[in-house]
């Protein structure tokens, strides 16, 4: 299928612009993405859905075309952002990858109207905060000192969100790999940033993951219908989040994708397969409440 795309821009409450990317047909859809993305890291998800919907594809304040990450950043900030694209869009639907979900299910828990479906891909909850919150300072200072491999690996040991193969490896073969990577990633032109020119973002997603309530109680209240969606080959704390948010939220229901991970709604370049997550979310959005 062939698809065309356009794009534009909201103001959210604190002023920030937020940019983002249009295709499609049909009711609206929000994307949202996750850590070390942009808008554009979920284009062939968003491909595959166009035939129905209307996607769009925004990027989160701090990264592509929106604007920066501003004062008294959080949570609050992000749902703001969410919001707003949906006010301007006229979207009611939203799907949240990663952090991207810790965002759609807070706007859902605080903005109990903006909604009319919610798709949570792999939300990184039930990690200790304190662990969280002591690994944003190893990351500042990496940054600041220019070791962009050290910071990202730091973050990412935080986030708990490595293959397992690599998280079986010491710490300086994992930042000797991913400086490999960032030098692999250089000079390559293309709408898509690189790892090294996202890598002080991945200090918002972690700030987010140590932001979100511990006790996933707290999320009872939404009432937003949710499809919870998982890869059977994701890390065993994302399987358990959205086994206790099944438990919890009173409109939601599960679905496990056999022989998939954290990466499944990327790019096809990414190694993503985004066209078996859209079908599991078409299913979803097109079933009467």
């Amino acid at each position: 299928m062939t698809t065309t795309s356009a794009t534009g821009t909201v103001t959210s409450a604190d002023g920030t612009t937020i940019s983002y990317r249009e295709l499609g047909q049909g009711p609206g859809l929000v994307i949202v993405h996750g850590a070390m993305q942009t808008g554009q890291s979920q284009l062939d998800l968003a491909t595959a859905l166009a035939a129905d919907f209307t996607c769009y594809l925004p990027d989160r304040r701090g990264r592509g075309g929106s604007g920066p990450v501003g004062a008294s950043y959080g949570l609050g900030r992000e749902a703001e952002d969410l919001d707003a694209v949906l006010r301007a869009t006229g979207a009611r639907y939203a799907v949240g990858v990663s952090s991207g979900a810790v965002i759609t299910l807070h706007t859902a828990l605080t903005r109990p109207s903006a909604l009319s479906k919610a798709v949570l891909f792999e939300p990184p909850l039930g990690l200790d905060a304190a662990e969280v919150r002591g690994s944003l300072e190893r990351f500042d200072r990496e940054l600041a000192e220019g070791r962009i491999p050290a910071a990202l690996v730091t973050g990412m040991r935080a986030a708990r969100l490595g293959p397992p193969l690599f998280n079986a490896l010491p710490r300086r073969v994992q930042e000797w790999l991913t400086g490999l990577m960032l030098k692999s990633q250089d000079g390559t032109a293309g709408e898509q940033p690189t790892f090294r020119d996202l890598a002080p973002t991945q200090r918002q997603d972690l700030q987010l993951v140590a932001e979100a309530p511990a006790d996933f109680a707290a999320y009872r209240p939404v009432e937003v219908e949710t499809l919870l969606l998982g890869g059977t080959r994701s890390q065993g704390y994302l399987r358990s989040a959205l086994a206790e948010l099944e438990r919890v939220l009173p409109r939601a229901r599960r679905v496990a994708l056999e022989g998939l991970d954290h990466g499944a709604t990327q790019n096809a370049a990414q190694r993503g397969r985004p066209e078996r997550v859209a079908g599991e979310i078409r299913r979803f959005l097109a079933t009467g409440s």
